[in-house]
């Protein structure tokens, strides 16, 4: 199953993270399959930033996010999208 979840990255107490699409068997900063945006808690306010095409794309396909990336993808406004997708292609 592909999730859409967090990869840390940064110096040792300031961290930044990356949105990606992996496979959910691939450690936490393993083999990811598309970069889909950057999270930077450290800032303030915090920095988010993320391709909503792709990341609509995956969401559209099956992936699923996990409980952080999700309140990212919520913040953003990707996932009212993604249901107004959903709704639209049932109709």
């Amino acid at each position: 199953m592909v999730k859409i979840r967090l990869t840390r990255k940064g110096a040792k107490k300031k961290p930044s993270y990356r949105i990606v699409a992996a496979d959910s068997r691939s450690p936490r900063d393993g083999a990811f399959l598309e970069i889909l945006g950057h999270y930077d808690p450290m800032t303030d306010p915090e920095t988010v930033v993320i391709d909503e095409e792709k990341a609509l794309k995956w969401l559209l396909n099956g992936a699923q996010s996990t409980k952080g990336t999700e309140r990212l993808l919520v913040k953003m406004g990707i996932m009212d999208k993604l249901q107004a997708a959903k709704a639209k292609s049932k109709v």
